[in-house]
């Protein structure tokens, strides 16, 4: 059969490992307009408070306080005579809205600006009534792929795989619990003293955690994993390097062949972004059931049932773990579970599906490599509170998962599938794997690593699994130094 038929690339994908995987010694500010001087408030509105006030500083420039007396007059305004919550809009009705409001509130408070001012000072209270405040730019950066926000004064952002410090900074602890809220309130969820650590995600689907005091001892964090606005292809990571061509044909294959996959690694390391792309050779007429915390995999398939997970309300109900939609999810039909990442005890109800005719499904775990990857298991299976033996949890493990794809994310920024393990069976009281294909480092050149995904000359066992769902690979694929 014709394997590994992949639509065209896709254009315009950022590549998260820019110039090639290169370091980047620093994040320069996020596109904006050119710096400006600081906005020009005539004598007669200059009082020794405003001289004195701490100025704050960010991607578009440095304004003094009375940048917070218009955006709050602008935010007053809006309240008091217009009947939609502004952050309702979208985008360009909300800045039509906007704009006559602050011209006004311009006008009052007898600022003189240029051009370049009044553009940058309207950008940044457009953000805070329609984005998320200052680090909008940020989200709105496709090149940026994490925001880490530490208390008011301290925004970190990952570039190309290097994380450095940003200039921008949040009014002070208060700002920063605005925008936390503004992020959980379209989804219901909510943040306070009895509920200090919240999972969320933007509409765009990326990631959000936040924490606050009394946790968060120096001011409210928030960690933003930010996603591809289209997802990242097959095609895309070989270009990136993450992994090769053969690699690619073997792992669709095994897909197809509804072997049953564990994507494993480090946090930060691409697991869910290759989850995303292994998913993408499911066949369009099985019925997929994606199981998450947070709704993060975007499959193309058209039948497809995505379930999240459910945190407790004000009194500690109502909460829906992930191992409960797992147990659930086992009354609806599915032919391919796929579940974001096991945690915990649902290891143990995953490990049964896959053992009792679910075949096909993938998950990810956090581990160092293929071989913790299946303590991990069994650590997570105890986590369940079923009194069984060690040797027959392993060999529930050894019977369900197929093969283990352990990627990394190297000192150069790159993110790479550094081996792919295959699990064999039992010896003993031992779970016996072979790898297949590992990642060979030849040398550091220019801030990369050099290197490439390579065959370990081992013919995987379930070849015969595969012949007899007659999916077939090329003869050479497994052979050790016949590709580089």
């Amino acid at each position: 059969m014709g394997l590994f038929k992949r639509t065209q690339p896709q254009k315009n994908v950022p590549d998260p490992t820019p110039n090639g995987g290169k370091a980047i010694g620093a994040l320069k500010p996020v596109a904006t307009p050119p710096a400006s001087k600081p906005i020009k408030t005539p004598p007669s509105h200059k009082t020794e408070q405003t001289r004195s006030a701490t100025k704050i500083e960010d991607g578009a420039g440095t304004f003094p306080p009375s940048y917070f007396v218009i955006k709050d007059k602008v935010q007053q305004e809006l309240i008091e005579n217009y009947n939609q919550r502004p952050d309702t809009l979208n985008s360009q009705e909300g800045r039509q809205v906007i704009e006559p409001f602050f011209n006004k509130a311009i006008a009052e408070a007898g600022l003189v600006l240029s051009r370049t001012e009044r553009n940058q000072l309207f950008e940044m209270i457009v953000a805070e009534i329609l984005g998320f405040g200052p680090i909008q730019p940020l989200l709105d950066d496709d090149s940026v792929t994490e925001i880490m926000v530490n208390g008011p004064n301290r925004v970190y952002a990952e570039r190309g795989g290097k994380l450095v410090r940003v200039n921008i900074k949040f009014q002070d602890n208060n700002h920063v619990q605005r925008i936390i809220e503004r992020i959980l309130a379209p989804l219901g969820r909510r943040v306070d003293e009895s509920s200090p650590m919240v999972d969320a995600r933007l509409p765009d689907g990326s990631r959000v955690n936040a924490v606050i005091p009394p946790l968060a001892i120096d001011g409210p964090s928030i960690t933003i994993r930010k996603f591809s606005k289209a997802p990242l292809t097959v095609e895309d990571l070989i270009r990136f390097g993450s992994f090769t061509e053969e690699f690619a044909q073997f792992i669709e294959a095994a897909v197809i062949s509804r072997l049953n996959i564990i994507v494993s690694g480090g946090t930060g390391s691409g697991k869910t972004t290759l989850l995303n792309v292994l998913s993408s050779f499911i066949p369009s007429d099985d019925r997929i059931i994606t199981i998450e915390d947070s709704a993060e995999l975007q499959l193309r398939q058209e039948h497809v049932v995505r379930l999240e997970t459910r945190p407790p309300n004000i009194e500690g109900r109502g909460e829906v773990s992930i191992r409960d939609l797992v147990i659930n999810s086992l009354r609806m039909r599915p032919d391919r579970l796929v579940i974001g990442e096991c945690r915990g005890g649902e290891a143990l109800d995953m490990l049964q599906a896959m053992n009792t005719g679910h075949d096909g499904s993938m998950s990810t775990a956090h581990s160092n490599s293929p071989r913790d990857t299946l303590t991990r298991l069994e650590t997570m299976v105890l986590m369940a509170g079923m009194e069984l033996p060690l040797r027959a949890i392993r060999q529930q493990i050894a019977s369900a998962v197929d093969i283990i794809v352990h990627v990394e994310r190297m000192r150069d920024g790159s993110r790479r599938v550094v081996y792919c393990t295959e699990v064999v069976g039992m010896e003993g009281e031992t779970i016996v794997t072979q790898d297949i294909f590992h990642f060979v480092e030849e040398g550091f050149q220019d801030g990369r690593i050099i290197g490439s995904l390579r065959p370990t000359g081992i013919r995987p066992k379930v070849l015969e699994r595969m012949k007899e769902d007659q999916v077939s690979l090329p003869s050479g694929l497994f052979t050790a130094g016949a590709y580089r």
